[in-house]
């Protein structure tokens, strides 16, 4: 499996992790000129050598009418864009469709963050902080760049944030900002020593919406490595790491314990299922069978950790009148799986999304479908294809 790992270890930003994903492509100038076509007015993209205590890496530039733009700046400055310009920014770009979609819920995630420190609804939220082309540019190149990359999975670690104050929009505010540690919640942060903001808003909306899990490097063959570098110098060196390779881990190990039974009722099965996953097997179902003498039956599968191998024994035999279980070992390769939550004018709506083996795929929790659903009188269908518009 293809594994992406993100050492942000000296935080992250839209154009640190710009630069060290364009290090792993294979065609830098190409995807370079395909920035530089995509139609942001005025903008133009280039990468730059850049080192950082002794360690060389690329500086990801943008120019706005020629000028350099430096997103810890612009992150904190007083452009003003709404949700619906930056939409329609987007709209027109030459990039694929799924890159487009990324790349406003990215700008979505960020402006749900400031509603909720602001206290407005996400329609009146104007991007003090990301609302500038760079930013967009920004933004726009990582979402490509990982596009292009397909990678399986996302994994970053730990994001140091800093800490002390930085100046925004709004005044001076304690690292990180208010907007930047909404966006970090239920992602493992750590402060330290280092004085200053290391992870903007840019990126840890970023980082929300493509990492699948974080922690620490998993076990991989690594084929390609970049250093995105921050403009900023410190004691140690300001950079993201990326790194591109190979997992031989693609799958675990499980236990399916099956047996047979004709002299049980379906509820009675049912409340033995029920009683299985209770007591933690992965899955349990049914197949209807034929047995001896032309009987119909039922054969019982249970899916469970080797660990729990003695548990669901005992609780086979409890709960169901089978004499005898037998065991198989199976390989099982599964999708990363992450849930988030959509806000609606219906309320939260929470979304699985499945990832790996170079598929995605979403799908809404049905009970809370369900209940907005009753609530507003409409469809089920009706309601998803609602929602469905809400985030596009």
């Amino acid at each position: 499996m293809k594994l992406l790992y993100l050492d942000c270890g000296m935080g992250a930003a839209g154009d640190m992790l710009a630069a060290a994903l364009l290090e792993l492509l294979p065609d830098k100038a190409g995807f370079l000129e395909k920035l530089n076509r995509m139609g942001l007015p005025g903008v133009t993209v280039s990468a730059e050598r850049a080192m950082k205590c002794g360690i060389t890496g690329t500086h990801f530039r943008v120019d706005i009418m020629g000028v350099e733009e430096d997103e810890h700046l612009h992150d904190h400055g007083h452009t003003h864009s709404g949700m619906e310009e930056i939409a329609h920014i987007i709209g027109h770009l030459a990039i694929p469709t799924m890159v487009k979609l990324d790349v406003l819920a990215v700008y979505r995630l960020i402006a749900e963050a400031e509603s909720q420190v602001h206290g407005v609804p996400v329609t009146q939220i104007h991007f003090h902080e990301v609302g500038t082309l760079d930013a967009v540019a920004d933004i726009t190149a990582v979402c490509l760049a990982l596009h292009e990359l397909e990678a399986d999975e996302i994994v970053a670690s730990p994001v140091h944030v800093g800490s002390g104050s930085v100046r925004c929009a709004h005044g001076i505010l304690p690292v990180p900002a208010p907007a930047t540690a909404n966006l970090l919640r239920d992602i493992p942060t750590y402060g330290g020593s280092v004085a200053g903001e290391l992870c903007t808003p840019t990126g840890a909306a970023l980082l929300k919406h493509f990492v699948t899990k974080f922690g620490p490097q998993p076990v991989m063959r690594t084929q390609a490595m970049g250093y995105g570098m921050g403009k900023k110098d410190f004691d140690r060196a300001n950079c993201v790491r990326a790194m591109l390779g190979q997992t031989e881990d693609t799958g675990d190990r499980i236990l399916e314990l099956s047996c047979n039974v004709d002299d049980m009722t379906g509820e009675a099965i049912g409340f033995a299922l029920e009683r299985l996953l209770e007591a933690g097997a992965l899955d349990a179902f049914t197949t209807p069978i034929g047995m001896k003498k032309s009987r119909p039956g039922t054969l019982i599968t249970v899916l469970c950790q080797e660990k729990d191998k003695e548990t669901m024994v005992r609780e086979l035999f409890r709960h169901t009148t089978t004499l005898g279980i037998r065991e198989h070992l199976c390989d099982r390769y599964t999708l990363s799986r992450r849930t988030e939550t959509v806000n609606t004018p219906y309320g939260p709506i929470r979304k699985k999304v499945s990832t790996g083996y170079g598929v995605r795929r979403e799908k809404y929790e049905y009970d809370d479908l369900a209940a907005a659903a009753k609530a507003e009188g409409v469809s089920l269908a009706e309601m998803e294809w609602d929602v469905k518009g809400i985030e596009l």
